[in-house]
């Protein structure tokens, strides 16, 4: 029986959906950080089960040949990605076969299309969105970075190889402020102090900024000087205050204080312009959405005479592409700010073919479908397209979608085991799974995007 600091020297032979090396020891299985299928390594158990145990590599005795060298020096100890030691290519396989391995699995899906994975030109500076705790760290000093992975403990990163370039400075300068004027950082076991994220946001078509500093209290000591440090950046739109004063781990707060700006940012996918506030959903790598939405739109079949619902539809990003080619689009988010932007991004854009309900997409399709049907109206769709969080749909949102009897689903995922078990579903009552795309949307991390069509079987 293996135990907690044994060392051991084994082949890996697989890899695990969170990025680990698989590996076996006599018949016990280990699963190993930093690890690749075709190492060799030298492992310390971390900690040991009855079956099998998770380990850290001590040595690399033979490397993988997909084994890369990380552009990042602290790729390893951050939890920001998990990848970096795999070549991109390989990240895309492994991605591709997760999904597949999950639908055929867990859905219990045969005969469908499977597209080759969409990647990135680039797989490096994608993100336009960047959230990075700050905290004090043992050697008295502000640290501003990204959590080591399974922890809270800040790894201070000067540069990340996966944000937009220009981050370090903004941090810097905030940092800077927080000094000069003693301003704190929140402690999480004692709930105090003041500042505990900061928030960036880039619009990478119109390279509009908005930095946004999520704080335990109501003001910012040096609001002024900071706004003044902040402004000087090129391209510096807006910049505000978010107030969360709740202990756990919700990085934003419900409320907003506007210090400089509009209180939003505006960017383009494809020929349609946003405007995105601080709580809004928007995806993270612009130049993939693109590829993520024409396909939603390529599988959504529309020919203008459909009627279509948006379930957690965000700022009404894919609503709106899909307005351009729907008879009419109806769009559900829980988040009030965000329907409030999708409204707004309607008129910004001279669409007056979609309208948006705030609420729980579980709790608005049930109660419109139960009152259409109680005053005798058609409570069909032609379409529906559901892009919800990694838990997936709820039973009771399945059950409605169902009843509303769509001839096509489009499921649009960021997680394909909970995907998978809803494809069950939908198969298991009147559907079809017909096509798979997956988008790499997070290269260097283990997360996959994937888009499916689901065509009702008696069409």
């Amino acid at each position: 029986m293996f135990k907690k600091n044994d060392v051991c020297i084994l082949e890996i032979d697989d890899i695990g959906t969170n990025g680990e090396g698989i590996g076996k020891v006599d018949g016990y299985t280990l699963f190993i950080k930093d690890a690749l299928p075709g190492d060799r390594v030298e492992a310390k158990i971390m900690k040991a089960n009855k079956n099998f145990g998770y380990a850290r590599v001590q040595k690399i005795l033979t490397s993988s040949p997909d084994r890369v060298e990380p552009v990042c020096p602290v790729a390893s100890k951050c939890g920001g990605c998990q990848l970096q030691h795999l070549s991109y290519e390989k990240q895309l396989e492994f991605k591709e076969n997760k999904v597949k391995n999950n639908l055929e699995r867990i859905g219990k899906a045969k005969d469908f299309v499977m597209h080759p994975i969409m990647g990135m030109d680039n797989p490096y500076h994608y993100r336009n969105k960047a959230q990075y705790p700050v905290r004090m760290g043992n050697d008295g000093n502000i640290h501003m970075g990204f959590y080591a992975g399974r922890t809270h403990s800040v790894i201070e990163t000067e540069k990340c190889y996966i944000d937009t370039e220009g981050n370090d400075e903004i941090l810097k300068l905030i940092k800077e402020n927080m000094i000069a004027n003693n301003v704190s950082c929140y402690d999480e076991e004692k709930h105090k102090g003041l500042v505990r994220h900061i928030l960036i946001r880039k619009g990478f078509a119109t390279s509009e900024i908005m930095v946004c500093i999520v704080i335990n209290g109501k003001t910012y000591p040096a609001a002024e000087s900071l706004v003044t440090a902040l402004t000087k950046i090129p391209g510096m739109t807006s910049v505000c205050l978010n107030v969360n004063r709740e202990k756990g781990n919700v990085i934003l707060g419900k409320e907003i204080i506007n210090l400089y700006g509009k209180g939003y940012i505006t960017d383009t996918i494809g020929d349609v312009k946003f405007q995105i506030s601080p709580l809004a959903f928007y995806q993270v790598n612009p130049a993939q959405t693109v590829k993520l939405y024409e396909t939603a739109l390529k599988y959504a079949g529309l020919t203008g005479k459909e009627t279509v619902w948006d379930l957690y539809c965000g700022i009404g990003t894919i609503s709106l592409f899909l307005a351009k080619s729907a008879l009419h689009v109806k769009g559900v988010e829980i988040i009030s700010e965000a329907i409030e932007n999708a409204r707004n991004n309607a008129k910004l854009n001279h669409i007056d073919n979609a309208e948006f309900y705030v609420g729980k997409a579980e709790e608005v399709l049930p109660k419109y479908y139960d009152e259409q049907r109680a005053a005798g109206n058609n409570a069909t769709a032609d379409v529906i397209v559901v892009d919800p969080p990694r838990k997936g749909c709820d039973i009771k949102l399945r059950e409605t979608m169902v009843k509303m009897s769509p001839e096509r689903i489009v499921y649009v995922s960021c997680d394909s085991a909970t995907l998978a078990r809803d494809v069950e579903y939908f198969t298991a009552n009147g559907y079809k799974l017909v096509e798979v795309q997956t988008v790499d949307m997070f290269g260097m991390g283990v997360h996959i995007e994937t888009i499916v069509a689901l065509h009702r079987t008696d069409l």
